[in-house]
């Protein structure tokens, strides 16, 4: 029992220290110190420059040793179950006869989860670099069923094939109103699978660290150095993407059903399922940490805009990311304690 509480509190306070870093964010949007235009451009640098760059250097600080690489294959196959399990828990809700314009949302919302900027930053906090290689894996499933099965649940299920609309402007500000106007199809592209920021970075630093390829320290500081910059600016970002959330339709949300199913499925449900993988794996150390990290994530901000893409009500996709956020800073160190003390 002592060993439980001393991992919660170890995990919840690495949870507070970083919503510190997201009540800066939060604040600097409110007083208009981060505008959109600011936040859109940090979102690109962020996700094309800076995540690649903590994925890579996972990679270059790697001891290729046994152990590494029956964690990398077990951090692979929990990150398939990761989302199989979402799937699995998630159908029996979601695929009634006659779904709510919302079903979408929250269906989304229940599978996938913040494994970049939430789970890579707590990771690193927690388990180093070690913790990054082993979350980066995580990632890499994530894109893949993010951009296939997930595309086709956030468009009811249903694949057009012409597009007859062009979303403009930040999703967060588009209001149930708009959402009709906003109508997106989906035109499914293998490319998204493969040629994205996260995925080819595991495909360069794969490679070097199965082969043993040396880095040279005029390629290794530089990317190292921008790495560091990925905690800080992940969690200013997430404040600031909170502070536009509409929180004033707080208690619609909590009147649909629904919602609680999503919530359970993604915070308790889908933790738990990993989790048993992992002990049945005798998964221990920094690899089970970076993996229940993963799974105890909160909704994806591609929750946001894919809800946008498709012409969903992006400012309940919002409000549902942000709840759920909120809520993950108590549940995140209570499910990472939970594993940290059964894997002992």
């Amino acid at each position: 029992m002592h060993d439980f509480f001393s991992n919660t509190l170890l995990a919840l306070r690495q949870v507070v220290m970083l919503y510190g870093i997201v009540a800066i964010g939060f604040a600097a949007e409110r007083i208009h110190w981060f505008p959109e235009e600011t936040a859109r451009r940090c979102t690109q640098l962020l996700l094309y420059v800076i995540t690649p760059c903590v994925i890579l250097k996972s990679f270059f600080v790697m001891e290729n040793t046994a152990e590494a690489r029956h964690g990398l294959v077990v951090a692979l196959g929990a990150g398939v179950l990761l989302h199989a399990a979402g799937i699995l828990m998630s159908e029996p809700f979601f695929r009634g006869k006659n779904p709510a314009a919302t079903d979408p949302i929250l269906h989304y919302g229940a599978i996938y989860g913040n494994c970049g900027y939430m789970a890579l930053p707590l990771a690193e906090a927690m388990a180093g670099s070690n913790g990054v290689f082993f979350g980066s894996v995580v990632i890499l499933t994530f894109q893949v069923f993010s951009f296939s099965h997930g595309e086709f649940v956030m468009a009811g299920g249903v694949v057009r094939r012409k597009s007859v609309a062009r979303v403009l402007g930040d999703p967060l500000q588009i209001c149930p109103d708009e959402a009709g106007a906003l109508r997106q199809a989906v035109k499914f592209d293998w490319k998204k699978l493969f040629l994205n920021a996260g995925v080819l970075a595991v495909a360069v630093g794969l490679p070097l660290f199965m082969l043993k390829i040396p880095v040279p320290e005029v390629v290794r500081t530089p990317v190292q150095s921008v790495a560091a910059m990925n905690s800080p600016l992940a969690m200013l970002m997430f404040g600031a993407y909170l502070s536009r959330t509409d929180f004033g339709r707080t208690a619609a949300l909590l009147r649909n059903k629904k919602f609680y199913a999503a919530l359970l499925i993604k915070l308790f449900g889908i933790p738990l399922a990993v989790l048993a993988l992992l002990l049945l794996l005798g998964a221990r150390g920094p690899l089970l940490k970076a993996v229940m990290i993963s799974a105890t994530a909160p909704c994806a901000n591609n929750t946001v805009i894919f809800a946008a893409k498709h012409g969903r009500d992006a400012g309940f996709a919002a409000l549902t990311v942000g709840i759920v956020s909120i809520l993950s800073i108590l549940t995140m160190p209570l499910m990472i304690a939970i594993g940290l003390s059964l894997s002992r």
